[in-house]
């Protein structure tokens, strides 16, 4: 696949550029600067856009803001963003944008290579990446709500549901059956007043990240 990088490190772009191409995927273009990042995604339309959160000159938000834009000029563009912290207010405008062919991993994932591409191909396919440690963020600043009914198997399925796992990997983490995983997932739905249809693909993991990054449910 055909792939955008924006990243002002030139150690770490380089890296990006040599794994990428070592796994058969194409480098479309990089990007060093905030202001080069939007051009060389409308111009070159890439499957997937790998994109920093701070970039220069500002050092900021530049990359998160190209995100957007692009997002908005090209629909559905897959992007996955890299940040060295968790930067919980940059992924939640990440996931309000939109959740489907989003990514969000800490810059420290990268050198585990099969996750890695493991989390870009599934962000190209139109699902979705966070980053485990982005997860817990976003759960944990949430309390005396629905998910302190979760018993903590719940909990955990929530997680792998949130990191974009299917039913077939949460059962293999979890070293339990698919069927206990399906039932699981029908008791979180349940105690978060959502619909148990949703329990198939990517859209029941929408529908938990819409739940937990909604303003009328978010901790203050």
């Amino acid at each position: 696949m055909r792939v955008v990088i924006a990243e002002d490190n030139a150690l770490l772009r380089e890296g990006l550029v040599l794994l990428l191409t070592s796994a058969g995927h194409e480098v479309a273009a990089v990007a060093s600067t905030g202001p080069e990042i939007l051009p060389a995604l409308l111009g070159h339309r890439p499957d997937v856009a790998v994109l920093d959160v701070r970039m220069p000159p500002g050092f900021r938000d530049e990359g998160l803001r190209a995100a957007l834009t692009a997002r908005r000029e090209i629909p559905g563009l897959p992007v996955l963003v890299l940040s060295q912290y968790v930067e919980e207010t940059y992924a939640a405008e990440l996931l309000g944008d939109g959740a489907a062919g989003v990514g969000y991993l800490l810059k420290d994932r990268i050198g585990r290579v099969d996750e890695f591409l493991d989390a870009l191909e599934r962000v190209a396919a139109g699902g979705m990446a966070l980053d485990p440690e982005v997860v817990a963020e976003l759960m944990n600043r949430r309390r005396d709500d629905p998910l302190d009914s979760l018993t903590p198997r719940e909990r955990e399925v929530l997680q792998l549901m949130a990191e974009g796992r299917d039913n077939t990997t949460i059962a293999t983490l979890l070293t339990v059956t698919e069927r206990s995983v399906s039932k699981h997932i029908g008791n979180v739905f349940l105690k978060l007043g959502l619909s148990p249809q949703n329990d198939s693909g990517h859209r029941r993991v929408l529908a938990v990240l819409a739940y937990l990054n909604s303003p009328s449910t978010a901790r203050p």
